[in-house]
């Protein structure tokens, strides 16, 4: 079962880590996470690309310092209920990737079981990284990842 601290709900710094609460979930935090983080992205889709990058870019960095604090706070290393970095891996796997229901399925399909997964070097640094950082790359890489593997299945002819 999965609890978070009380601070979740009134430190601004914890309640981003927890996902606006959706980290608190008792079960499956990080699937939660993810899906808390869909309907960001929906605006996010309408952005130029180098606004949604430079989103990624803020979001991710700012990820460190959320991720990290609420770490150090909270005296454990990435928490279940820090989901933050779902959020920013899940908005990373939709980069350029045109809206759409299955885009959205996929996406969300694809970043958790890279998230899950962690194939190398994805459980390497996940278990070697310390603080904000430890929590925030897995993410970042199986973001990556999904989105690379997002964009090959969306150009299957089937799929458009």
């Amino acid at each position: 079962m999965n609890r978070v601290p009380s601070s979740s709900f009134r430190h601004p710094v914890h309640f981003l880590a927890v996902g606006l609460g959706s980290g608190a979930a008792p079960v499956a935090p990080g699937t939660w996470g993810t899906l808390a983080a869909v309907p960001f992205y929906l605006p996010l889709s309408l952005l130029a690309p180098w606004g949604y990058l430079l989103f990624l870019l803020v979001t991710a960095v700012a990820g460190l310092y959320i991720c990290g604090k609420t770490s150090r706070d909270w005296r454990v290393h990435d928490h279940a209920g820090i989901v933050w970095d779902e959020f920013v891996g899940f908005w990373i796997t939709m980069f350029l990737v045109p809206l759409s229901w299955y885009s959205l399925v996929l996406g969300f399909l694809l970043f958790r079981w890279f998230d899950i997964w962690k194939p190398w070097p994805i459980r390497y640094l996940d278990r070697n990284l310390q603080g904000g950082a430890g929590i925030m790359v897995d993410d970042i890489l199986a973001g990556i990842l999904a989105c690379l593997v997002l964009h090959g299945l969306l150009q299957l002819p089937v799929l458009l």
